[in-house]
């Protein structure tokens, strides 16, 4: 028994250990490429030289919204906006420019950069008083945008530097519909001449294409994928059928430099202002649009963004887009867009309807004249509303001998019918002072030669004189005389009334550099309010096609040829 127990215990000793559990095997799974980046469409829409025309922003509000729609499938939308947004209707002035900033918040804007006619406002208030900041309304309106300005060719003169403007940037990076967008403001290289010389005081501009290929370098590096430049600067095109045709453009303008001086691929598209003109061509094979003036259109450029980044961004121009189908009928009705009727915004509306009720009374105001027949307005030539509204200053303005104004404060025709406070505002929208200075024959004559040399800005109005220039060989030679036929002498002294725009540096005519402005004695009372004091007192009617306005036969100012007038050999 012993014997067996070991020989039981020895097989039990012996046993092979219980082979292990089999291991579970890991699954494979074969891992996917994650999907390529998709493209991105942005719809980059904007406005320009609005001039504080904010009647219709409502019903442009409806094309933006209808283009969000769409873009929320594919990409997104950049509204911006090209400069000169506030001066030039009641709705804007009365509260410098806070109607536009009110409407631009409720669109939701991304950007905006300055134009030469956002400095106009001067200090806030009425006042051009010593002390008062001279940006001080313009810093105002930048404090309330929800949107950032841009200018990057905008310096201190003392620094060399952007000015310290708060909301004011050279550049900005935002993100459109995922994708990383630059954004660069200039403004036009002739903003020096052209600002009310105290508003501008300290400031100057550097060149454009410089300045925009500076931050679009800087940009690029911070991750943008697309690059718009906003620029207060114009092209002057006859049509915009042809995108390809830049026949159709003259090719001097200050766009067109731009996009010549710039390297190919700086920015992916450029936005204009400034000249008023209807763009939407490829300069230099860069995209460029500009939207005429006054709210009547908007401009826009698709950009496709690929997911590969290797893959240049493409862009395709549209015409400009009119806002209202009837022209510019007050009801302004809209029409269809991208397959759907526009409406109006009424968000829109309501942030501007506490201006354009209080402009509606002053408008309507009646000045107790009949315009018989309509007093054409004309920026380059001689035109019959200068010549009326010099004859008025003069008029307005006892012991003045000759009256100037200048032909870019000439903003609307003063249409037949009744004449109200409104249409003569949006004929001399701008707040200028009258001026009266004295200077000699010679003098004057000198500044009268300058502007047809020049052939810069709207041409001058003369009230009481008649210009007739001739050019005998190469020298430009100007004879003077009084509305009777008296010649006015290089020795006598003439007192003659003007802006104060003008008097003090405005188009460098009575001043520029190295010419010191002539001593001017300057009213409190704004230019278009002696006008309207006059036209009051005088009551009575006009008639744009009259001689006494306009005689083609004996024009106030004749001119061996177009300007610039240049005398040859």
């Amino acid at each position: 028994m012993r014997l067996a127990f070991l020989s039981l215990g020895l097989v039990v000793a012996c046993a092979a250990p219980p082979a292990p559990e089999p291991r579970a095997q890991a699954r494979v799974v074969a891992q996917e490429p994650p999907p390529p980046p998709a493209d991105r469409r942005i719809s980059v829409v904007a406005t320009n030289d609005l001039h504080g025309h904010v009647e219709h922003l409502d019903v442009f509000a409806g094309y933006v919204a209808r283009l969000r729609e769409l873009r929320r499938r594919d990409g997104g939308v950049a509204l911006l906006d090209a400069g000169d947004m506030f001066q030039g209707t009641l709705e804007s002035n009365l509260g410098e420019g806070q109607a536009v900033i009110a409407a631009f918040n409720a669109m939701g804007y991304t950007a905006a950069a300055l134009g030469n006619h956002d400095f106009d406002y001067g200090p806030v208030g009425e006042s051009d008083a010593p002390g008062g900041d001279p940006r001080g309304a313009l810093r105002a309106r930048m404090a309330e945008a929800k949107f950032p300005m841009l200018s990057a060719n905008l310096i201190d003169r003392a620094t060399g530097h952007a000015p310290s403007f708060g909301n004011l940037h050279p550049s900005v990076l935002v993100e459109v519909g995922g994708v990383k967008l630059g954004l660069v403001g200039v403004i036009t290289h002739e903003t020096p001449q052209i600002v009310m010389p105290a508003h501008f005081a300290g400031l100057d501009v550097t060149p454009l294409a410089p300045a925009i290929a500076r931050e679009a370098a800087a940009l690029r590096q911070r991750g943008a994928r697309a690059i718009v430049a906003v620029a207060h600067a114009g092209g002057v095109c006859t049509r915009q059928d042809d995108p390809r045709d830049e026949s159709a453009c003259k090719a001097d303008e200050e766009l067109n430099q731009i996009a010549r001086a710039l390297p190919s691929g700086t920015v992916d598209a450029m936005i204009g202002g400034h000249t008023h003109q209807g763009v939407a061509h490829y300069f230099s094979g860069t995209p460029v649009a500009e939207a005429f003036a006054l709210g009547q259109a908007f401009s826009r450029i698709d950009l496709t963004v690929f997911g590969d980044a290797r893959r240049p961004v493409e862009a395709r121009v549209f015409p400009p887009q009119r806002i209202c189908s009837d022209g510019r009928a007050s009801s302004c009705v809209p029409g269809e867009y991208e397959g759907a009727v526009v409406r109006s915004d009424p968000t829109v509306r309501a942030a501007v309807e506490e201006w354009r009720a209080a402009a509606a009374e002053r408008r309507a105001e009646k000045l107790g004249v009949q315009v018989r027949r309509e007093v054409r307005r004309d920026h380059g030539v001689e035109s019959p509303l200068g010549n009326l509204l010099a004859d008025v200053l003069l008029a307005a303005s006892p012991g003045s001998e000759i009256a100037i104004l200048n032909g870019g404060g000439l903003r609307a025709s003063l249409p037949a019918g009744e004449l109200t406070y409104g249409q003569l505002y949006e004929s001399q929208p701008f707040d200028n002072r009258v001026a009266k200075l004295r200077v000699t024959g010679a003098d004057l004559k000198r500044v009268l030669a300058l502007h047809l040399e020049r052939g810069r800005h709207g041409i001058v109005s003369l009230g009481g004189a008649r210009l007739e220039a001739r050019c005998a060989g190469p020298k430009l030679e100007l004879v003077l005389r009084r509305a009777g036929g008296k010649l006015v002498s290089d020795t006598e002294v003439v007192s003659v009334v003007t802006s104060d725009y003008l008097a003090t540096g405005g188009d460098e005519l009575f001043a520029g550099p190295g010419r010191a402005a002539p001593v001017a004695e300057i009213s409190a009372e704004t230019v278009r309010d002696a006008l309207a004091r006059e036209l009051r007192r005088r009551g009575g009617s006009v008639d744009g096609g009259q001689p006494a306005v306009f005689d083609t036969k004996k024009p106030r100012l004749t001119l061996p040829g177009p300007r610039p007038v240049a005398c040859r050999k």
